[in-house]
This record gives structure tokens, sequence and C-alpha cells, in this order.
């Protein structure tokens, strides 16, 4: 049976340190997205290794962590301008309506954007129903007394 997701929700990131973090509900999107800072390939004893900081300094749950995954490949992305780059894709985790589910994000500097994350249609599908006139489904049930 599918969960119905509102348009907007927060969610738990616990592999990035992110706990009830805003993300917004993008069918119009493929993939998920993350906002973050300061990517960059790199090569440590001879394996390749990308590295990040989430967010950035204006957001209230920026910690300055600096993040590092060898759990990463490249995608080529059509942002909504029809602009296609390449992102780097990360494998993590989200803990969303009491449950914990693998997802994949891509990398991208989201600064303007009032959402740092997006949940894209390929995490979506065969799991969530989409009812745009709710919000906060999740992070009500987890704070239900």
């Amino acid at each position: 049976m599918k969960i119905t997701i509102g348009r907007v929700d927060k969610a738990d990131f616990p592999e990035l340190s992110l706990s009830g973090i805003d993300l917004k509900i993008d069918s119009g999107a493929y993939t998920s997205s993350i906002h973050c800072a300061n990517v960059e390939e790199i090569n440590v004893g001879g394996e390749n290794l990308i590295k990040f900081t989430l967010l950035d300094p204006e957001h209230s749950l920026y910690n300055n962590k600096e993040f590092k995954t060898k759990k990463y490949s490249s995608k080529a992305v059509k942002s909504s301008n029809g602009i296609s780059e390449m992102r780097f894709l990360i494998k993590t985790e989200i803990f969303i309506f009491d449950t914990l589910f693998p997802i994949h994000l891509t990398l991208t500097e989201r600064k303007d954007m009032k959402f740092p994350i997006l949940l894209g249609r390929k995490f979506l599908s065969k799991k969530f129903i989409i009812d745009t006139a709710k919000k906060n489904l999740s992070h009500k049930l987890k704070h239900k007394e």
C-alpha cells in the first residue's frame, strides 16, 4: 500500500547527520537532490572519493561538517530551465514515515531555493501518493502524542 505524502515535509538523513530537515516533494524532478557546497572529487590512496559540505552557513541546520564518500557516481541532470549539467550522485538513507529508505541524491547548489532537499519521482515511485493539499504528514506522525 502506498503512503500519502503532502507537498512538503520534514525527514531525517542519519548518515548525513541531518534531523527534521525541510523537503519539497517534486514530481516534476526525476532525481532527488540536496543542497551542498564545496563538492570536490579527490584521490586518497589511489581511491576516488568526493567530499562536500551540506547546506550553507545561513541554514539553521548547517554544521560545517565535511563528508567524504566512495559511494557515488556522476549523472547528467537537466534542470527546470532546460540546461543539462553533470552532478555527483550519492547513495544514502532517508528516515520518513517511521521507515528507513535507501535514496540517491544529487549534490547541487540550491542556496537561493526555499527547500534544501527535493524528493523526485525516482524515490517517490511505487511508495507514495502525493496529496498537494496536505503538508508535513510524516513530521506530524513522528510528533503525535
